[in-house]
């Protein structure tokens, strides 16, 4: 990861998030992205927005994100928008292997570390889906309710 890579994210008034540069894409980028496209959504609508679900929508932004970084070889690309009463999170990866839940205990009872993310993802999210991208990999996108 270079500190000196920039990224040109482009907000738009209709609350998507666009991006113009490649990644890396961290959690923050992507939790930042909901933040304000949920935010921004109330200041064109006058709707207001529940709190404990925007917290929910952040945590899996920030899941989608980890995961991706841990598992998928790293963040491709993410979106963001609102749809009606939620908010659409999508985040691209670099690897085809579908996101698997693992049992939170080892072959020999103990308790492992990790292995949440996915879980929490599928509780929070109305609808979750998995599609493979055009240039390899997949792309996971979540719907959670905020309005």
């Amino acid at each position: 990861m270079s500190a000196n890579h920039s990224t040109d994210r482009t907000d738009t008034p209709d609350g998507l998030a666009r991006h113009d540069g490649p990644g890396p894409y961290r959690p923050s980028d992507v939790r930042g992205a909901v933040r304000r496209a949920v935010t921004g959504q109330r200041g064109t609508t006058g709707r207001p927005y529940d709190e404990e679900a925007l917290s929910d929508a952040l945590l899996v932004a920030s899941e989608l994100t980890t995961n991706a970084i841990l598992h998928g070889g790293g963040v491709t690309d993410y979106d963001v928008d609102v749809d009606g009463p939620a908010v659409r999170v999508s985040v691209s990866d670099r690897s085809d292997r579908l996101p698997v839940a693992v049992d939170p205990l080892d072959e020999r009872g103990r308790r492992r570390a990790g292995g949440r993310g996915w879980p929490i993802v599928c509780r929070l999210a109305r609808d979750v889906r998995v599609s493979e991208t055009p240039s390899g990999g997949k792309r996971i996108t979540a719907v959670v309710p905020v309005f």
